[in-house]
């Protein structure tokens, strides 16, 4: 089994696996983020991929679904109905389902420094008129409005998904997804970036955020300084700020959904980010029996389950209302609550485009959002480009 070295919870799956059943042990190999995608493609090209993978889902698994290397899932042999049905979307292909979920969700939310913004006369924004009010009112309090680590670009990223979830509904980005290079060109595509480029060009991110790394933690210091009202990120923010801020955390971190788009066809309960990692099973596997064993038993289990609530994060299974109900920090329950709540009711989660599309797109649609954030190209441009990237 290959995963990422950052899995630790993950990991002591295994290890409760491999206690009971010393014959038929799992050997976990851990690697570091920016090269496993690369390591795990040329092994599946030299027939030496692992019996079990962990991925993203989205394209990149799609890819190797295609290829004919991956073995369907069932209710039957994994269990695969205790799943959040929304998190299973993203490996799900021709109505099979080809891994499981073996993490925490991590939808993209909107933080706020509630001090910061009760101080400029601001409410969390609801829509996005709300939204352009409350930048106006924070940067006329000399604070930036929206921290961004635009250096980094794949939080910029973000605003483009929700925007165009918002603006034109899901089916466009999955049609995107699903090959349909064409769409980029759709108008609310163009319309996305029109919003994104207003909100550049309205100050909403502050003068310095193409200096901004997310790595070095300078976007999530801005919130909990004071520096910044808002931050749009990943459900792992939350870790980050708890270990950083803790005092911030438990008095004036506040958190809210995506603003909407009143007269966008998308719904505004949607939301966007990973879902979860997945874990899938090598169609050449001499190990079947044993690898569906794990995934039925082992892979978020009840300990699994404790293991994630208790760091912080949900784990995307059904039923885990007294779960939550019996969480003592008062902090905690809140933002699990939130978190789940905001996933069980979401018609459509959609997965990270750099994630969802395949592995060639990613560093074009990465430079290209980047370019359109800076303005260097118009709204249409951004479509234009991307689509001549994936034909």
């Amino acid at each position: 089994m290959w995963a990422l070295n950052d899995q630790t919870i993950l990991k002591d799956s295994v290890d409760a696996y491999n206690e009971d059943h010393p014959d038929a042990k799992i050997t976990l190999s851990l690697y570091a983020n920016d090269d496993y995608k690369q390591k795990l493609r040329v092994a599946f090209g030299a027939n030496q991929a692992p019996d079990i993978f962990f991925s993203w889902g989205g394209g990149a698994l799609n890819d190797y679904v295609k290829a004919g290397k991956v073995d369907a899932l069932t209710q039957a042999n994994a269990d695969t109905d205790r799943f959040t049905p929304s998190v299973m979307q993203s490996a799900t292909f021709d109505g099979k389902v080809y891994g499981v979920p073996a993490n925490g969700l991590a939808p993209v939310v909107l933080y706020y420094n509630k001090k910061v913004l009760a101080d400029a006369g601001v409410e969390p924004p609801k829509t996005y008129d709300d939204l352009l009010t409350a930048v106006k009112k924070l940067k006329a309090k000399d604070v930036v409005p929206l921290s961004l680590a635009a250096n980094s670009k794949w939080p910029t990223l973000m605003y483009l998904e929700y925007l165009l979830d918002r603006e034109g509904g899901s089916q466009v980005f999955t049609d995107i997804a699903s090959g349909d290079a064409a769409k980029w060109k759709d108008p609310s595509v163009t319309e996305a970036n029109r919003r994104l480029q207003e909100l550049a060009k309205a100050g909403a991110f502050g003068d310095n955020a193409s200096s901004v790394s997310y790595d070095q933690g300078a976007s999530t210091a801005l919130l909990y300084t004071g520096k910044a009202g808002m931050e749009l990120m990943g459900t792992w923010e939350y870790a980050n700020i708890a270990k950083a801020a803790p005092d911030f955390l438990k008095s004036d971190l506040g958190y809210t959904a995506f603003p909407s788009l009143p007269d966008g066809a998308g719904d505004a309960s949607s939301i966007v980010g990973n879902p979860s990692n997945f874990l899938s099973l090598n169609s050449s596997t001499k190990n079947k029996s044993a690898a569906l064993t794990y995934f039925k038993d082992y892979v978020l289990d009840d300990s699994q389950v404790d293991a994630y609530l208790a760091a912080g994060s949900v784990p995307p299974v059904k039923g885990l209302e007294s779960k939550l109900a019996a969480v003592q920090s008062s902090t905690d329950k809140e933002w699990l609550t939130f978190v789940y709540d905001l996933v069980r009711n979401a018609p459509g989660f959609q997965l990270s485009w750099d994630q969802a599309l395949p592995s060639d797109q990613a560093d074009p649609l990465l430079t290209n959002t980047d370019k359109s954030f800076l303005r260097e190209i118009s709204p249409a441009g951004f479509g234009t480009n991307m689509s001549k990237a994936g034909s």
